[in-house]
């Protein structure tokens, strides 16, 4: 059975676990080495099992612990071809160090497939990725976005579980300590998707069949988890959904704190 968890999510850092008997990947490690390898340990993840990571793209909160977990277990790294760029310049990324440009046409890493999608941020080519398990499961992770574009609508349609991007209360952000620049950088298309903006779309997944929303990348500033989960939750009762009859709805934690949630 596929195996999925949010270990770490939100602006401190973002690391998401998903696998299977037969190993597993990570999206972006973007927290300490030791930190992501104590939250795999104590969810009875070998981290030495980790076939792969994934990296949506390279803000520090996205690949801080890059460097040390390479160093420590040999991963294969796939990204855009922009990203994998910026974090050789960075010198994140170096020689001997295997990774490659995440193939249009998807890859396999341990029991799973994984595609890649553009996304819209600010950053040098961002994406979000879909994954297709071993016994047929499909999970999406789309974070990272100023605007929900076709592209990315397409890549989440039908999936069983997708964690989605619920970053700020607009009035919060407006309204908060924030300079005007990044209060403007936030709310851009190439910013963060907000949580008025996440909750619009989730109808429309439940009904191509999404059953699981996860709501990821909450920022610790301009948002709350009972805010983000109550504007998701209110968009899909106005169309005749009830929880967990029609969807389950969680919020990812900014730090391992859940469960592995079983596909």
């Amino acid at each position: 059975m596929a195996r999925f968890c949010p270990l770490f999510s939100g602006s401190s850092g973002n690391c998401t676990y998903i696998g299977s008997a037969k190993g597993g990947i990570l999206i972006d490690t973007g927290v300490s080495a030791r930190r992501i390898t104590a939250a795999l340990t104590e969810r009875d993840i070998d981290p030495s099992s980790i076939d792969a990571v994934f990296i949506t793209h390279e803000h520090t909160d996205h690949v801080s612990g890059l460097r040390v977990m390479i160093k420590r277990y040999g991963f294969k790294v796939y990204a855009s071809a922009g990203t994998l760029d910026v974090l050789e310049q960075k010198r994140i990324l170096v020689a001997g160090d295997r990774f490659e440009v995440l193939p249009q046409t998807g890859v396999e890493a341990a029991d799973l497939f994984v595609t890649g999608f553009h996304t819209s941020h600010d950053s040098r080519e961002s994406m979000g990725f879909r994954i297709k398990t071993g016994d047929d499961r499909t999970v999406a992770i789309a974070t990272d976005t100023g605007c929900m574009t076709d592209t990315v609508r397409e890549a989440l349609r039908g999936c069983d579980l997708i964690l989605l991007e619920s970053n700020h209360d607009v009035s919060m952000l407006k309204n908060g300590g924030y300079p005007y620049f990044l209060k403007q950088r936030i709310l851009c298309d190439t910013g963060h998707l907000s949580n008025e903006c996440c909750a619009a779309e989730l109808p429309a997944f439940a009904q191509s069949g999404t059953t699981r929303f996860v709501l990821g990348h909450l920022s610790r500033e301009n948002n709350l988890p009972e805010l983000a989960y109550d504007t998701a939750l209110a968009a899909l009762k106005r169309e005749g959904m009830v929880v967990k009859r029609d969807f389950l709805l969680n919020v990812a934690p900014s730090t391992a704190t859940v469960p592995v949630m079983v596909l």
